[in-house]
């Protein structure tokens, strides 16, 4: 929801470390985030009110375009000091402070985004521009353009006042949706027979309440293995349904007015729908075409696991019900992987201690991209636990930028896993570049006495990917900042990071990257290859849901009304074949609706077919770990930002237009032998 060789060096000195705390401030008090806001407005205000200002026959590419390019660095450079610390700070205090903060700035990305006196001087400047501009530039520009009339700044002045009044409310709503997810704090309270199943090392990381019941919270080191490894149907099934619960009231109450809100302007803009409004701008349209490849397959696979939950029912001497129920899904999805492939996830755990996989990630990382991490020493960070780091090309030495890693979860921090874009790169006004700054943002469990920090391999895979968010973030080399890492097509902003996930399931990155957290031994060569052929276990069904999900965000937005609970219910039931759990509504916690990814979820599925392709074309056939590749892949994609359309970057890359192909292939499609062999009960 944005991210050669070797163990990574503590080489910065003091000075160094203390430009980078000079550049992003972490220690402002609430007094602060009020003053430090409205100079912000004051100074990028200026900065429009130039522009708006100038006669309709002067304006240029150094008066208007070129002010406009420092306002929106100087802008996105100081914002997220501001709106950050609402995601990650440990007091409730700063976080109630950065929120406000973001609401304030929130206002005020409306006004700037629909100043049509900047408009008409923009339109002009189009008009009259021939060659006086670089191909980036001229992007810009139209860009600019293009969002202008997105805003309306075409319309009549009556229909813009209409737009800014329900934008700013649309935006205050995201904040409120995203800010009771983050401060939720539900915890249930078993004892050791209702969570039986579940492993020593499991139990002994949770809190004991006075009579010596164990306290489970929602998040995810928490929530995830008690849904995949107990066996106690009922406290799974209250697990998930407080799971899917979280804000109910509230967030679909602001969710339900969120789509009445974006379906008005939308309306007002001149479209059917949020959805084609939306989708206007992108690449694809939809993940649903996948649907009639993948329901045989997960038809199957229901089949399957309801034949392994009514074998186990009479093991345990449990009522089979007859149905798979939302709780049912994680743990048989989890023993089919036991049954048909034999991957003992208590055995795999013990490979990856987290600091091993950071090791490995990183090493994977630099040799692959010609890039070298180092620690910054003496850094000034939000919580003790987060490490910043520098990057620097390998070949030139040159430093290109900074990441902060936040991994472990805590009271109010967000509760998913992400990278945050900190601070753009791009050319400021004295013609230096400003380095990018990027923090990723996860909840992998804590190390405690006697135990390190252990990673399930599905959570390795999240830090290839939300690192891969972060590579794309720091290598980025767009002159504007509004082109720089992350800044693309919606539907193109997954690839490079789901592209780089691919290495979690090849066997040396896989060496790379663990060892035993007890004697340091390597995984035994029969368990990594049946972790590597589990890939394509529940392929039918784990993407039936994203296609779920997607089908679900895109009918929310295709309506200018709508019953939240029963869209998702009515979806999960017919895509995915199982019925949602009675009287939850899973919207209410689906992030992504608030957070920029309305209407455009499909994204996540429909950018898995181009990082298939990147990966199957190029490094599969060159070498995995082929420097030379890595480089062209940093070049043209990494580098490139948002500067040319991601189409264009592709068959750059490929050398051809993209096909689906390794997709189908990547998800065990092609070959009916993959699928789960009949279940003798």
């Amino acid at each position: 929801m944005t991210i050669t060789g070797g163990s990574v060096k503590c080489a910065r000195s003091f000075s160094e470390a203390a430009h980078v705390r000079n550049t992003l401030r972490w220690d402002l008090s609430p007094d602060e985030f009020r003053s430090q806001t409205e100079s912000l407005i004051t100074r990028v205000k200026k900065f429009y009110d130039n522009v708006g200002s100038l006669n309709l026959d002067d304006v240029s590419v150094e008066n208007t375009l070129e002010t406009l390019a420092e306002a929106k660095l100087e802008y996105a450079s100081s914002r997220h000091v501001l709106d950050f610390p609402q995601f990650v700070f440990p007091s409730k205090e700063i976080r109630s402070a950065s929120t406000e903060a973001d609401k304030t700035l929130a206002d005020f990305d409306v006004e700037i985004s629909m100043r049509e006196d900047v408009f008409k001087r923009l339109t002009a400047l189009q008009a009259k521009l021939q060659v006086d501009v670089s191909p980036e530039g001229k992007r810009f520009l139209d860009r600019l353009v293009t969002l202008g009339r997105r805003k309306g700044l075409h319309l009549s002045k009556e229909v813009q006042e209409q737009i800014k009044v329900t934008s700013k409310l649309i935006s205050e709503l995201c904040i409120e949706f995203n800010k009771n997810i983050n401060e939720d704090n539900t915890s249930l309270v078993f004892s050791e027979h209702e969570l039986g199943g579940l492993a020593d090392s499991y139990l002994s990381g949770l809190e004991r309440t006075a009579d010596g019941r164990y306290k489970v919270t929602l998040e995810y080191p928490h929530y995830y293995p008690l849904m995949k490894r107990c066996h106690n149907p009922e406290t799974r099934r209250k697990m998930e349904t407080a799971f899917h619960s979280r804000c109910k009231e509230v967030n679909s109450t602001i969710l339900e007015q969120l789509i009445q809100l974006r379906a008005k302007v939308s309306s007002l803009l001149g479209y059917s729908s949020h959805a084609n409004y939306v989708l206007e701008i992108n690449m694809a349209r939809n993940a649903y075409t996948f649907y009639e490849t993948l329901k045989p397959i997960g038809i199957k696979e229901r089949k399957y696991i309801l034949a392994l939950k009514k074998r186990e029912c009479l093991m345990r001497g449990q009522h089979f019900d007859g149905i798979i129920n939302a709780w049912d899904l994680p743990y048989y999805m989890n023993q089919v992987e036991q049954c048909k492939f034999a991957v003992n996830k208590d055995k795999l755990i013990e490979y990856f201690p987290l600091h091993v996989v950071t090791e490995g990630l990183f090493s994977i990382y630099q040799e692959l991209l010609g890039l070298t991490f180092s620690e910054v020493e003496h850094a000034h960070v939000w919580h003790h636990d987060v490490k910043l780091y520098s990057a620097r090309d390998t070949d030139t030495g040159q430093e290109i930028g900074h990441f902060y890693l936040d991994l472990h979860p805590r009271e109010g921090k967000y509760g998913h896993a992400a990278c945050f874009g900190l601070q753009p790169g791009g050319r400021g006004p004295d013609g230096k570049r400003r380095l990018p700054v990027a923090a990723m943002v996860a909840n992998f469990t804590k190390p405690r006495k006697n135990w390190p920090s252990l990673l399930q391999h599905h959570e390795v895979e999240t830090y290839f990917h939300e690192f891969g968010h972060v590579m794309h973030e720091i290598c980025s080399k767009a002159t504007y900042s509004e082109f720089s890492g992350t800044l693309v097509e919606t539907d193109f902003v997954e690839v490079p990071s789901q592209m780089l996930e691919n290495w979690v399931w090849e066997k040396e990155p896989l060496r790379r990257m663990s060892r035993h957290y007890k004697d340091g031994s390597p995984i035994p060569e029969d368990l990594l290859d049946k972790l590597i052929a589990s890939r394509v276990a529940n392929t039918g069904l784990m993407n039936l849901r994203q296609v779920v999900l997607s089908k679900v965000d895109q009918t929310l937005h295709s309506s200018s009304f709508a019953d939240t609970a029963q869209v998702f219910t009515k979806h999960y039931q017919d895509i995915l074949g199982v019925p949602a759990t009675p009287d939850t509504n899973m919207t209410a916690s689906f992030s992504h609706l608030a957070g920029g990814y309305d209407g455009q979820y499909y994204s996540y599925l429909w950018s898995e077919v181009y990082s298939a392709d990147i990966f199957f074309s190029r490094f599969k056939n060159e070498g995995i770990m082929n420097p030379k590749v890595g480089k062209e892949y940093r070049k043209v994609i990494l580098e490139t930002g948002g500067s040319v359309d991601g189409m264009v970057m592709l068959k750059s890359f490929l050398g051809r237009t993209p096909n689906q192909d390794a997709f189908f292939q990547c998800k065990g499609l092609t070959n009916s032998l993959l699928l789960p062999p009949p279940l003798s009960v």
